[in-house]
């Protein structure tokens, strides 16, 4: 008896101690699952890289998010904001499938009291939409107009345009700044448009009306869609003639259509070589850069994008305004915004770019022997 009773004290003694133990242990506080994030597919690497980075974004903040995909089905996308607005969100962040479209989506979320954060893409004709987080989408073109002038030599250069949707308000602003750099170098005979009569008509006018981009884009639409992409870039060369073939450019809208369309370029006998455009940086075409089958990408660093986004979010949901530089008029109002930066990457400065900074692993890509 004496020996339970003693048993009996030192495990009363050892409970006292582990609960004082708990009560001084730190409590972890749940997060606050006030974001909602739609993102428009779940098919294009650039968007899974997204949702990746959103979750490490968040990792050490107070807020959790919950991300959804729209599969390129602006009905779906308007779905998923409705069930993000039933699970009691604060702040939405969206880019649009359709930018018109979309203004619905932001006018639900508008009407729940919830903050809208337009991003990558602008949602148009709303003014429902309060902060755009994008990157410098007329830079981007700009960027790949240059990279193709600087490739340029001689007279009379086959060059293939390319676009992305016509739904995409990206896809004027990144035809718009790549124009502005090629235009007098069309004017000026160094190139020569091969596949849409639009720009023809157009090869002296520098600055272009959106309804004149819109004729142009109808032309080359991809529509951002790899299929659409290489049977297009078939069909253009299919009604080719030879004298524009031979060493050609082309202006290509992002990564994936450059892969599909460098594809089908190469596959054609009378092409001796292509320079080709891209954006993202996405795995598959650095790989394309690696082995020479990409010229170039415009890489938009996603992680500074998020973190902007979820900047942005955080300072909505503490009662604050995210910073703005710059507005972008989306047909009814002046959106506020604050763009991000973008770079050219190729094969002489990929290591440097997206190894160095940590953006990639070496071990992502297979490089060549030296």
């Amino acid at each position: 008896m004496k020996r339970f009773k003693g048993t009996a004290l030192v495990l009363v003694a050892l409970l006292l101690v582990v609960g004082i133990l708990a009560g001084c242990a730190p409590q972890q506080t749940a997060k606050q699952k006030v974001i909602g994030i739609v993102l428009p597919t779940k098919d294009e690497p650039r968007w899974i890289q997204d949702e990746a980075r959103f979750n490490d974004a968040l990792e050490d903040t107070d807020y959790s998010a919950e991300i959804m995909f729209s599969q390129g089905d602006p009905a779906r996308e308007k779905q998923n904001v409705e069930t993000l607005i039933g699970q009691g969100i604060k702040v939405l962040i969206l880019c649009a499938h359709d930018a018109v479209a979309a203004a619905a989506s932001a006018e639900a979320a508008r009407d729940a009291g919830v903050k809208v954060i337009s991003y990558d893409r602008l949602i148009l004709d709303t003014d429902a939409v309060d902060y755009y987080v994008t990157f410098d989408s007329v830079e981007v073109g700009r960027k790949q107009g240059q990279y193709l002038v600087d490739q340029a030599s001689g007279q009379n250069n086959p060059l293939y345009l390319y676009a992305g949707a016509l739904s995409d308000n990206n896809s004027f602003l990144f035809f718009q700044g790549a124009w502005e750099v090629l235009q007098p170098k069309i004017a000026d005979g160094t190139f020569v448009i091969a596949n849409s009569t639009q720009a023809e008509a157009l090869k002296d006018k520098n600055s272009l009306t959106r309804d004149e981009i819109a004729n142009i884009i109808g032309q080359i639409t991809t529509n951002w869609d790899f299929n659409t992409a290489k049977n297009l870039a078939q069909a253009n060369l299919s009604s080719a003639p030879k004298t524009l073939k031979g060493d050609v450019f082309i202006l290509a809208p992002n990564d994936g259509t450059a892969r599909s369309i460098a594809d089908t370029f190469a596959a054609d006998p009378d092409i001796t070589s292509y320079v080709v455009t891209g954006q993202d940086a996405e795995k598959p075409s650095v790989q394309y850069i690696i082995d020479g089958k990409q010229s170039m990408t415009v890489f938009k660093d996603v992680r500074v994008l998020v973190r902007d986004a979820i900047n942005a979010a955080i300072t909505y949901l503490e009662g604050g305004e995210p910073e703005a530089t710059t507005t972008y008029n989306n047909g009814v109002k002046d959106v506020p915004s604050k763009p991000s930066e973008v770079q050219v990457v190729d094969k002489n400065n990929v290591r440097e770019i997206l190894i160095d900074s940590e953006y990639y692993t070496e071990s992502d890509f297979t490089w060549p022997t030296e």
